[in-house]
């Protein structure tokens, strides 16, 4: 939870034996200045959460008018990107952000840097590599939750690089709300979570959007399909945790349902949608994974066994 404008003592997070932090305890530290460099929907969010705690907050856009309304709640506009002690860059891509960072590496020079841009771990440690020439202290992250949780208890931050890094910024990063959790000193251990975490996301929600489509070629309507899909949902949260920890152990137990019944109900989907002319190439790619499996011997295997099969290239 956010300190007000009017409480500026900066809230101190306590770390828990899991790694995680929350920012329920406070100092009489004065609110450190930040700058945040990237003004997109999260930046904004970002630099908003950071003015309403109370720290003197510089910020910083590419493209001129972004910084308007965060000006207007006490936020310094700077025309060029500008370095407190702390500088915080969250941008579209590693590509948008090594160019903004190139071209200030004189001002970030022996500053602390944390990177919250969403991109991939071997990109997340080019950056760190980068970061070590010009002398700046460097530390990656990423947000799991959506930009109006910023300053909220629900979001969710996890950071990696030096663990001092760490540390040195967590009374500050308190202002943004929610929990953080530091994944160690690879530099791109925070990214890999990411990428993994998206890659659940954004399957899950193209299936969705599949799911749509087909009941709107039965005149079914998306919010009368949408009750149904929550059920749906909710049968993957009992068993999320035993399905991990199979895939750990490298057991696939398939009493309960197997990848040659997993086939056969992807199966009736694709005939489905194909009598009524949609796209199913999403399906298709999902059939193939176990069909893979079923023809190197494993179809009796429950479907944990796919994630070992999908860690390989497709013959």
């Amino acid at each position: 939870m956010s300190a007000s404008p009017a409480t500026p003592a900066a809230e101190d997070a306590t770390t828990a034996d899991d790694g995680t932090t929350d920012a329920a305890a406070t100092t009489n530290a004065a609110p450190a200045p930040v700058t945040v460099l990237g003004l997109g929907p999260m930046g904004r969010a970002l630099a908003s959460a950071f003015v309403a705690a109370g720290h003197p907050t510089t910020v910083w856009n590419r493209i001129p008018g972004k910084a308007d309304e965060l000006v207007a709640q006490g936020a310094t506009a700077a025309s060029t990107p500008a370095a407190s002690e702390l500088v915080v860059v969250c941008v579209i891509d590693y590509a948008a952000s090594d160019s903004i960072l190139e071209a200030a590496a004189d001002a970030i020079s022996g500053r602390t840097l944390v990177n919250l841009t969403a991109d991939s771990p071997d990109r997340a440690r080019a950056a760190a590599g980068w970061a070590a020439e010009p002398g700046v202290d460097y530390l990656d992250g990423t947000i799991l939750t959506l930009a109006v949780s910023i300053g909220t208890p629900a979001a969710v931050f996890l950071f990696s690089g030096p663990e001092a890094l760490y540390e040195k910024p967590r009374a500050t990063f308190a202002s943004l709300g929610g929990s953080a959790t530091y994944q160690g000193a690879d530099h791109g251990r925070a990214a890999a979570y990411d990428v993994a975490l998206l890659d659940f996301f954004w399957t899950s929600v193209s299936g969705l959007m599949h799911a749509f489509a087909l009941a709107r070629k039965e005149d079914i309507a998306a919010r009368d399909l949408a009750q149904f899909a929550r059920g749906i949902l909710d049968l993957l949260p009992p068993i999320m945790d035993q399905l991990a920890g199979n895939v750990d152990d490298g057991v696939y137990p398939g009493e309960d349902s197997h990848i040659i019944s997993v086939a056969a109900g992807i199966d009736h989907v694709i005939h489905a949608a194909d009598d009524r002319g949609m796209d199913t190439g999403v399906l298709r790619a999902a059939r193939a994974v176990a069909r893979r499996a079923i023809d190197e011997g494993h179809g009796t295997d429950g479907i944990e066994r796919l994630a070992e099969v999908l860690g390989r290239p497709a013959a």
